[in-house]
């Protein structure tokens, strides 16, 4: 099994349009929710930084058990969550970096049978670590199109 080109290029790119996506925007539009209890634009960021820590314990689970079974993630529940959300957005995006490269060195590093073994999602249910790698993208893609909202919004 063998991380197909998309996958592999969204791996490697897709966290960079962070950047891009809160280029000129205020602080303060950064830290406002769209409504009262929601996240803001950097709340998001943090949750992507932190989810990347989180997914890589994932991982490394899979290819030590055999077919683990993960609760879902909730950043709201998490203890840890709540330091993220007070870093500044340099660190922010700093942690994201740096926990990039941290995923890229473990999968790239996998033979085709470790990419086989399965994790067990509490909504998807058995899911290859190939299978994984599209989930974490296309949830981090969703909280970046989260964040464009957020920012974009008319104030």
């Amino acid at each position: 099994m063998n991380i197909y080109p998309s996958l592999s290029q969204r791996l490697n790119t897709q966290h960079q349009a962070i950047q891009q996506l809160i280029a000129g925007v205020s602080t303060q539009q950064l830290n406002t929710p769209m409504a009262p209890g929601k996240w803001s634009a950097l709340d998001n960021i943090a949750h992507l930084a932190i989810y990347q820590k989180i997914f890589v314990e994932r991982m490394h689970r899979i290819i030590n058990e055999d077919t683990p079974a993960f609760e879902r993630y909730n950043g709201d529940l998490d203890p840890e969550f709540t330091p993220y959300r007070s870093m500044p957005l340099t660190d922010l995006l700093d942690t994201i970096e740096a926990g990039r490269v941290t995923i890229l060195n473990l999968i790239t590093q996998l033979s085709d049978s470790q990419l086989s073994r399965i994790g067990i999602h509490p909504r998807y249910g058995n899911l290859t670590i190939v299978k994984w790698l599209e989930f974490f993208v296309l949830h981090e893609a969703h909280h970046l199109f989260t964040i464009f909202q957020l920012v974009n919004a008319p104030q």
